[in-house]
Formats: C-alpha cells, sequence, structure tokens
C-alpha cells in the first residue's frame, strides 16, 4: 500500500468519527437515559428527600418532638398573633388567610371558615370594609402550662387592639395550643366580646378549658346546627 493510500484511509476513518460524534450530538430531542434505583440512585433519594422535609418544617415548630415546656410560649404567642392579624384582615380587608398554618383540626377550620365569612359579608354588606385594618397591637397577655392525659397544652389570652386606617376597637381572645408531631396547633379558637359571632354561636361566658371540644362529634353537630341558623 503506497503512502498516499494510507493517508487517505486515515483522513477517512477520522472524518467518519467526526461525523458519528456530531449526529449523536445534534440528536438533542431524545430522552436521557435513566438509571435504574442502583444503591447511588436510592443515597441520592434519601438525600433529596431529606432535603426536602427540612424545607416542610413548620413554621411555628415545637421546641421537642412531642410534649410542651415553658420554650414553647414565645412560639405559641407569636403563632397567636399572626393568626390574629391575617383574621382581622380577613374578616375587614378581605385578604386571604392560610388556616393550614395554624390548624389541624378539620372542625375547627370549618368553623373559622363560615366565621371569617359571616362577618366578612356583613362588613361588606353595611360599607364598613372601606375603613381596612392596617394592624394590631396586643396588650398584656397570659400564658401557662396545663397538665392532661395527652401530653399537656398551652392557654393563651390575647387581648387585641385592632388598628383601622379611622379609629380602631379592642377585643380579648383565648387560644388553646398543642404539640402535635411537634408542631404547635391552634385546638381551640374563642372571642367572646357580647355581639361577637362566638358569642352569639357558641354562648357568651364560656369557660376555655377543653382542648378536645371539635374532636367532639355530637358537640360540633350542634354546633353545626346553631352556625345554620346565625
Amino acid at each position: 500500500m503506497t503512502r498516499f493510500m494510507m493517508l487517505f484511509i486515515a483522513i477517512g476513518l477520522v472524518l467518519f468519527g467526526c461525523s458519528q460524534d456530531q449526529t449523536n450530538g445534534n440528536n438533542s430531542k431524545e430522552p436521557p437515559v435513566v438509571s435504574g434505583d442502583s444503591s447511588a440512585d436510592r443515597a441520592l433519594n434519601m438525600e433529596v428527600s431529606r432535603s426536602t422535609e427540612q424545607k416542610l418544617l413548620p413554621e411555628y415548630a415545637a421546641k421537642n418532638e412531642s410534649g410542651l415546656s415553658d420554650q414553647d410560649f414565645e412560639t405559641a404567642y407569636e403563632m397567636c398573633v399572626k393568626a390574629l392579624s391575617d383574621y382581622y384582615k380577613a374578616v375587614w380587608n378581605g385578604s386571604d388567610i392560610e388556616l393550614d398554618t395554624f390548624i389541624e383540626n378539620d372542625h375547627l377550620k370549618q368553623y373559622t371558615q363560615q366565621k371569617i365569612q359571616s362577618q366578612y359579608d356583613v362588613h361588606a354588606k353595611h360599607s364598613l370594609t372601606d375603613n381596612p385594618v392596617q394592624n394590631i397591637d396586643i396588650g398584656a397577655w397570659e400564658v401557662e402550662y396545663r397538665d392532661d392525659v395527652d401530653g399537656g397544652y398551652l392557654y393563651l389570652h390575647l387581648p387585641v387592639q385592632i388598628n383601622m386606617t379611622v379609629g380602631g376597637y379592642g377585643e380579648g381572645t383565648e387560644f388553646l395550643v398543642r404539640n402535635v408531631n411537634g408542631r404547635l396547633v391552634i385546638v381551640d379558637w374563642y372571642t367572646g366580646a357580647k355581639d361577637s359571632y362566638d358569642f352569639m354561636v357558641r354562648g357568651g361566658n364560656l369557660t376555655i378549658d377543653d382542648p378536645d371540644i371539635w374532636n367532639d362529634s355530637e358537640w360540633v353537630k350542634k354546633l353545626d346546627r346553631m352556625t345554620d341558623e346565625f
């Protein structure tokens, strides 16, 4: 074989290899190859899951996974203040409120939704939404731990001043808070001001001391009938 023929074959092989590389590179619409559930993949999936769980940690996490302590007082207070702020802006301004952030019990969530909608409708009907809530101030609040067979609960009383664009008003609200799987949640929420929604539907001058009241199906059914009549 002459030197010219050898050079020609070598050039041909190089061009053929380049052509195949370019063809594969231009085939970008083909889906990537996905490996099976190898040990490396499982390790990666575990890391992704762990990272996702960290992002989904509750905003109002309890100090311990179970039970309550005085280290939860401040967090419970912050949660209740945020709930009140969002609540008053919902019933006066028509703002959104994410009840899932504060409440786990479906019965209490449903009642609170009805309470918000009812009050907003009344305010809108009388053109009171033209004077929206700006912010709230909390007075001398109190919190105490109360023991029970389910790990105890916190009782909070928050006197609140609702500041509107013009004027404002004040009232007090009571909360019961539990630790549910490491998350602080409101298990009861009562505002007993005269002529308030709670006063009219649930009754006045109540003693708020039953953290399991919204799990009582008979009581909830009775309350539902009262709500329908209101």
